[in-house]
């Protein structure tokens, strides 16, 4: 009971670091102090240097040399795919369209989690899901975006396949929390996303005036390193491997929950009828998929 209960915390503080991240990040965008590759580069650079460290005070198992090719393929979904098209994403859509389009991550993992991992289905977790699904659309479609999109269509896809791709990696690192400890692998995991995404977003990195850089803007890049993505790629796993693949999925609903409350904080945002029962809807949804099942006899 207390390992599941640590799990579930784990997951909100997940989507805690998620929901704050994608003000603070779309703000060191916008603002034009990082490019979206150039910022990708300096999440999985920042990550990967303080897991291997990390790794260096805590030890684990030793990863088998068949299983590098699972992690070179998570990377790949988890790390490449999914953080390049969706900071890419952001920058060709509006924030509402993201929004919405990330609202299909649950089911995609419910679905791949009953076919590939063979978890058992519920209708209990088939209504939670719908209930998260239809809160997460309202919340993300109540409003305008303040903000002018360059090319919603291909953001749109973008951010279709980021979500796809994430799915995909929730599933690939569910087989492997089952045979190791999560900081014996993500250590890994991000070498060869780091590999991967670098081409991609060097000459980005190269660009960056640092002395242009606030000191707000510096905290935002300090969060964005380490609390949302060191954080939340250690974490994840840890949650990933004490609970159904499916049951992790649902809390992606709470990102738009989090990142609205973190816009009514800082003025950005206001809260309404239309809201606060579309919070009540996702928070629903939630409970009645984390709900663990009552044993038969």
């Amino acid at each position: 009971m207390k390992s599941r209960n640590l799990a579930i915390t784990a997951l909100f503080a997940v989507q805690l670091l998620y929901g704050i991240n994608y003000t603070l990040a779309k703000t060191i965008m916008n603002e034009n102090y990082v490019k979206p590759f150039g910022l990708v580069v300096l999440r999985v650079g920042g990550a990967t240097l303080l897991f291997w460290l990390l790794s260096l005070v805590y030890k684990t198992e030793k990863i088998n040399t068949k299983d590098f090719s699972k992690l070179f393929l998570a990377a790949i979904f988890g790390v490449f795919i999914n953080m390049l098209f969706f900071l890419k994403g952001l920058e060709y859509t509006s924030p509402i369209h993201a929004s919405t389009i990330m609202t299909i991550t649950p089911i995609v993992i419910l679905v791949l989690s009953v076919f590939v991992l063979k978890e058992s289905i519920t209708k209990l977790k088939i209504f939670g899901v719908a209930l998260g699904f239809i809160g997460a659309l309202v919340l993300t479609l109540y409003g305008k975006s303040a903000r002018a999109a360059d090319n919603v269509p291909l953001g749109n896809l973008m951010i279709f396949l980021n979500a796809i791709s994430y799915s995909i990696y929730v599933i690939l690192i569910k087989r492997l929390t089952e045979k190791y400890h999560p900081l014996a692998f993500i250590k890994w995991l991000f070498l060869f996303g780091l590999i991967l995404v670098l081409p991609f977003g060097f000459t980005e990195v190269m660009e960056i005036e640092w002395d242009s850089f606030t000191t707000e803007i510096s905290y935002s890049l300090l969060f964005v390193v380490v609390g949302a993505t060191f954080g939340t790629y250690l974490l994840n796993p840890l949650a990933i491997s004490r609970l159904k693949a499916s049951t992790v999925g649902i809390f992606i609903y709470l990102q738009p929950v989090i990142a609205g409350l973190f816009a009514v904080i800082n003025g950005a945002d206001f809260i309404g009828i239309v809201k606060i029962i579309a919070v009540s809807l996702i928070f629903l949804g939630v409970y009645f998929v984390s709900k663990k099942p009552k044993a038969t006899h």
